[in-house]
């Protein structure tokens, strides 16, 4: 602490104090930067107040954590290892969320994390609220579940190794869950499904990722509907393995807002109208590569008051007075999402003012990050 005493001839100091109160008005990060840049003190002072950091140069770990312990929030996409993840953790104890996802078209990031750094983070920092470990986790998921009763949002995507037995243990600790994101974890069975829906966190959840789990069928989706509160699904895939039986089960989730079932290729107008007549909060709708859909699936939302947004990428059985009479007779509809060729050919045969109505997408892809939950 410096000292308060005024020598003669000298100005008075502010104590470490003093300047932290004055640093708590100045959000922007661009002059907390400037505010860290004036001396020693200053520098000292905005590291013990700054709550959340992102990491870009990697070899700056080191140099940079020590002086910020007070961290609630901490991300990084570059190469990170146990002992990187066991040294975070021991210099900020007060960690909340820990971000370490690596996106989709990053390149390939190497160490994967093992159990040892999982569970030096489970053993340091037992608040942890929200942990995303996207194409990070090699091993380690049970000791998460055990050691972090406080996890609310889970993101572990394309982690290959997670098994049935992980789900399990992550619904049997953190009963309060609400996200959980399992997108690419082809391991998962419809076994792990099944724990998911008899779990207590069938009552918390309310976003599911299950987009390229492809050993699930219709068995273990029939078993969501159990989850009461659920509001954001996603079961994309390519195959015929989850069929009508299993989206007439997950229709009966009246708490739905916004479902992927994006290259469920067995899915036919039966699904569609089971939707539109049960999921009355529905607000966005994926059906890209749904070939089996057709007009009279579409027509069925005639009339529905929540549907914002429908995506119909691949889809070929319909035409340009179909989208116009949905459009018409749909109030909230503000979105419909076609591929480019198929646009080409509808736009003309629509009216101008319902064109207006709908912000048409041509998108070449059918990953659809903009609209994904």
């Amino acid at each position: 602490m410096a000292s308060n005493t005024e020598e003669p001839g000298k100005a008075s100091l502010l104590s470490d104090d003093e300047l932290g109160s004055m640093l708590k008005w100045v959000t922007d990060p661009d002059d907390r930067k400037s505010f860290s840049e004036v001396c020693k003190q200053w520098s000292k002072v905005e590291g013990l107040n700054r709550s959340s950091l992102r990491l870009l140069q990697p070899d700056l770990l080191r140099r940079v954590l020590p002086r910020c312990p007070n961290l609630i929030s901490f991300q990084t996409q570059e190469s990170f290892s146990d002992a990187d993840l066991e040294f975070l953790v021991q210099t900020c104890p007060r960690l909340e969320v820990i971000n370490l996802s690596v996106w989709d078209h990053a390149p390939k990031v190497e160490p994967l994390l093992s159990s040892d750094g999982v569970y030096a983070l489970a053993i340091r920092c037992p608040n942890i609220t929200k942990l995303l470990l996207r194409r990070r986790l090699k091993t380690g998921v049970v000791a998460v579940a055990k050691l972090l009763p406080n996890l609310t949002h889970l993101d572990l995507g394309f982690c290959h190794e997670v098994e049935d037995k992980d789900i399990e243990a992550i619904v049997s600790a953190a009963s309060s869950i609400t996200y959980l994101n399992l997108e690419g974890c082809f391991c998962v069975t419809d076994r792990g499904l099944e724990f998911l829906s008899d779990a207590s966190c069938s009552k918390t959840l309310k976003t599911l990722v299950l987009a390229g789990c492809c050993k699930i069928s219709d068995w273990g989706v029939s078993d969501l509907r159990y989850m009461c509160c659920l509001e954001n699904l996603s079961l994309a895939n390519y195959g015929d393995k989850i069929t009508d039986v299993g989206c007439f089960a997950i229709s009966e989730i009246k708490t739905l807002k916004r479902l992927n079932l994006a290259g469920l290729m067995s899915l036919t107008d039966q699904t569609v109208v089971a939707i539109a007549e049960n999921c009355l909060n529905l607000e966005v709708l994926n059906l890209s590569d749904c070939q089996s859909v057709t007009r009279a699936g579409l027509h069925a939302f005639s009339g529905h008051t929540c549907l914002n947004t429908l995506v119909l990428h691949y889809c070929f059985k319909f035409f340009g007075i179909d989208l116009e009479l949905l459009v018409l007779e749909c109030p909230t509809l503000k979105c419909i999402v076609v591929d480019e060729y198929l646009g080409r050919q509808i736009l003309p045969q629509m009216q101008e003012s319902t064109r207006r109505c709908v912000s048409y997408k041509f998108i070449c892809d059918w990953s659809f990050k903009d609209l994904e939950m």
